[in-house]
């Protein structure tokens, strides 16, 4: 893109915008100028205020066709390479993790969260079929039926992948040196509905999931075909031997 020569030479132009927005020494060193268009050029300068090392001060100026004259269009203080930025916002629902919420704690769930859908459309067969909810919602508002919202499809697929792939599925380092799975433990509790396939629940006291939702495929020490060895058993002792060799001396009451 070729460069506009009254842009280019429009340096002093462009300092004297940046002088009416800064204070004395913000501006430094003129460092380059970049052609973002046709008879449009930005002149890049060095910031030297203090806090800012390594940011830049960009003013773009332009020129109307077939005008003399050059105006600025904008200034605008940016980072460098180096620059010292702030990171990435990130939402604060995206932030939450797991055990986040504490004893007290309230966490408000947003309207549009994908994890959720109203609770007239709950299971799999009805979220398909009944997008039309006209003729069924008014009857199960007045009625009062079931819960305001449920887990939906989506809810439930990133539960299940977070459980599997989590310290309760099968590549946890306890279900690794496990000798049985949990789907043949007489401790795990089956669930209902889809998720049942997968998952369970564990109701041994003894195991480190007790009460907590574990894969078919995790495992630990506590399964209850675990049985003892012979190296586990108590042993026998040896009879007693009546030693005549030493007196024995007792501190009488």
């Amino acid at each position: 893109m070729r460069a506009d020569a009254a842009c280019v030479a429009a340096v002093d132009e462009a300092r004297a915008a940046l002088a009416e927005l800064t204070e004395d020494g913000d501006v430094g060193e003129y460092v380059r100028y970049v052609v973002e268009g046709d008879r449009l050029v930005t002149h890049v300068f060095s910031c030297t205020r203090r806090g800012y090392r390594d940011w830049l001060w960009a003013v773009t100026v332009t020129r109307a066709s077939r005008q003399r004259n050059v105006t600025v269009n904008e200034s605008v203080l940016l980072p460098g390479i180096n620059a010292l930025v702030a990171p990435s916002w990130v939402p604060y629902r995206d932030r939450l993790q797991s055990g986040d919420v504490g004893p007290g704690d309230v966490l408000p769930v947003h309207e549009d969260d994908p994890r959720l859908v109203p609770g007239w459309l709950s299971g799999d067969d009805a979220v398909e079929v009944m997008r039309d909810d006209s003729s069924l919602r008014p009857v199960v508002d007045e009625v009062g039926l079931g819960r305001v919202r449920v887990l939906s499809l989506e809810g439930r697929d990133d539960a299940a992948a977070r459980w599997y792939s989590g310290e309760h599925g099968p590549g946890a380092a306890v279900a690794q040196a496990a000798s049985d799975p949990c789907r043949t433990c007489g401790f795990l509790v089956r669930l209902a509905g889809p998720l049942s396939t997968v998952f369970g629940v564990c109701a041994n006291e003894v195991a480190l999931d007790d009460g907590r939702v574990v894969s078919y495929d995790h495992g630990c020490g506590a399964h209850s075909q675990v049985s003892f060895g012979r190296s586990a058993e108590s042993q026998s002792l040896p009879a007693l031997m009546f030693d005549t060799e030493a007196v024995d001396a007792f501190e009488l009451a």
